[in-house]
């Protein structure tokens, strides 16, 4: 059984039963407005008035969902959903719960396709629309671009933040996060948890790294102005994260809880500039990171339920007033020092409005109705989120005519040709030369075409690119070149570094996409091997760009910040000589010898 195509006319006149509670009449708007007038904040209030006690506490909850259809998921997903959440489909969550929101994730199957998610979105806000209290949804996803993304092809992929910080043109960053809100909001995607303000001072980070725009706390800054722009004026809800910062820490809060030791005269300096220009810009929602900060609150509790950084730094300090999520509650940073049912309450107390993706949402639903039934927190206190959820939900005009989306309008506006173009000319102005010795780069195609493409072949972010090697290859022979693709992975085994040394024998170069090389990582010895045949071997890091510390003897290296198909290929044209570097890092390379000092600072970038 397939899901029925939800006319526009049929949503929209569900909407206007909610928008009876809130507005007269009102145009839709295409860029987020301002916070609502006092009499939009006194209709919405009286909406609240009408609001039973579970519904309110349910609009505090984004959750994910299985399932490509909210009322006629598959299954599989039917049965995902019931023994995780205890329902069969987004319909009957939203039904039982009152979620405020929703999560869209590739893995639960929600974005399949374009034209699908819009099917899917529709589904969402009819039902919410169809509760007693008719309240339409936030419908979020994680869509950063770069090795972030829920929607893939044929949407446009862009290149993520690193890459953009090495093109260092705000431009570019405002013009990408426009194109994706345009398209996440012709899907019926009202808010993407984007951009990340994390400054990544940390080589070793292995959550954040080239989600970050970089180490320069103040470019981090302005690129995180320019997206937050782009994406609002694409009419849309943005998220900076992760407060106060995850950008200096050597774990992953998805599997522990980071510290993060800086003073808070450095976290002042370092960590608060891209959030308070987000905060200028007009942010819509701040994420909250499951980390601890001992500066900022001495109690070691994680940031997300900690009430002296929520309340005390963000709200207080920084005079922030919108809308704070937590970072997905899953993860085990928030999970460690307490219990699934203590993370909610004690958020909320922190002063959170939204609670992202609880492990357990009933256990988690009933923590806060009893912290409310004995006193924990007042009333008042949820009613206090809800109006900030729900002045957010009015920003996006939701609640007046905007919460379905129309399939034609998926056709004209998701993946056109002028939004790939645009992503192929922002990509080429964000790639980096590192090294380029005799001037091996651009490549001569009469005198080097024989060419060779091995190493890692990561999965693909979204599920439809890639994979690197074979689009590298790919890209290089429609630029002239006979390019042949080899994948030797991440970590090549002596066999596969064998065959490639025996494949490069009569080639005119090796171009080697590397992936987040470490001191003992069997990718140095696959570049030591294919070095030592005497063959020019070109380096192409396609995650971190550190990686050209740990190896030796090439001749060229290029950086490109992600194995997406935008940024690989426009490393292709930069070998090929159809455009020439432009990227300068926006992190500094150290040396592997001595970490204390620099190879490559930030702003090196050769050209040609």
């Amino acid at each position: 059984m397939h899901d029925r195509t939800i006319s526009r006319r049929a949503l929209l006149t569900a909407t206007a039963v909610a928008a009876a509670a809130v507005t007269a009449s009102a145009a839709p708007v295409a860029a987020v407005p301002p916070h609502p007038a006092p009499d939009r904040r006194d209709r919405l209030r009286r909406l609240i008035s009408r609001m039973s006690l579970e519904e309110k506490v349910g609009q505090l909850f984004v959750m994910r969902v299985y399932g490509h259809s909210a009322t006629a998921p598959d299954q599989a997903d039917i049965d995902a959903n019931l023994a995780e959440i205890g329902v069969r489909t987004a319909a009957e969550l939203i039904s039982t719960y009152h979620v405020g929101g929703i999560i869209y994730f590739a893995w639960a199957h929600n974005t399949r396709n374009p034209r699908q998610i819009a099917e899917l979105s529709n589904g969402v806000q009819k039902a919410g629309l169809a509760q007693k209290t008719p309240v339409p949804l936030l419908i979020a996803t994680d869509q950063e671009h770069g090795i972030v993304a829920r929607v893939g092809k044929p949407a446009t992929l862009l290149p993520g933040a690193m890459a953009l910080g090495a093109g260092r043109s705000h431009a570019d960053a405002r013009e990408a996060a426009r194109i994706a809100g345009v398209e996440l909001a012709a899907m019926g995607i009202n808010q993407n948890y984007a951009p990340d303000a994390d400054v990544n001072v940390n080589p070793a980070n292995p959550v954040i790294g080239v989600r970050s725009f970089g180490a320069g706390p103040e470019a981090v800054a302005g690129m995180v102005r320019a997206q937050v722009t782009g994406y609002q004026s694409a009419g849309i809800a943005t998220a900076a994260k992760h407060f106060p910062g995850h950008g200096d820490t050597k774990d992953d809060s998805h599997y522990a809880l980071p510290t993060i030791h800086h003073t808070r005269e450095q976290w002042n300096e370092l960590d608060a500039p891209p959030f308070r220009a987000a905060i200028a810009a007009g942010v819509t929602s701040i994420m909250t990171a499951h980390i601890v900060v001992p500066a900022l609150d001495p109690s070691e509790d994680p940031a997300t339920l900690s009430h002296p950084i929520v309340t005390g730094v963000l709200r207080e300090q920084l005079g922030y007033d919108g809308v704070v999520i937590t970072d997905a509650l899953g993860m085990e940073g928030v999970r460690q020092k307490y219990g699934d049912d203590r993370v909610p309450v004690l958020a909320l107390k922190a002063g959170v409005d939204q609670l992202l993706n609880p492990p357990n949402l009933r256990l988690a639903r009933d923590a806060v109705l009893a912290a409310v039934g004995s006193g924990e927190i007042s009333e008042a206190r949820i009613e206090e989120s809800v109006l900030r959820v729900l002045e957010l939900k009015d920003r996006l005009g939701l609640f007046r005519g905007d919460a379905a989306v129309s399939l034609r309008d998926v056709d004209r506006k998701v993946g056109t040709r002028a939004h790939l173009a645009a992503a192929d000319r922002i990509a080429e102005r964000t790639t980096t030369l590192l090294v380029n010795e005799k001037k091996l780069l651009p490549l001569n195609r009469r005198r080097k075409r024989n060419l060779l493409v091995v190493g890692a072949d990561p999965a693909s972010p979204s599920g439809t690119t890639g994979p690197p090697t074979t689009v590298l290859a790919t890209a290089l022979t429609e630029l002239g070149f006979t390019a042949t693709a080899l994948s030797t992975g991440t970590a090549p085994s002596a066999a596969q570094t064998d065959a490639a040394v025996a494949a490069a024998r009569g080639k005119d170069a090796v171009v080697v996409a590397t992936y987040n090389v470490s001191a003992t990582s069997s990718q140095r010895t696959l570049v030591d091997a294919l070095v030592a045949t005497g063959v020019p071997v070109i380096t192409v890091a396609i995650r971190n760009p550190y990686d050209i510390a740990r190896l030796s003897g090439v001749k060229a290296s290029l950086a490109a910040y992600s194995w997406t198909d935008v940024e690989v290929r426009a490393a292709a044209r930069v070998i090929a000589g159809r455009v020439r570097p432009r990227g300068v890092l926006p992190v500094p390379v150290q040396r592997a010898d001595d970490p204390t000092r620099e190879l490559y600072p930030i702003g090196h970038g050769l050209s040609y």
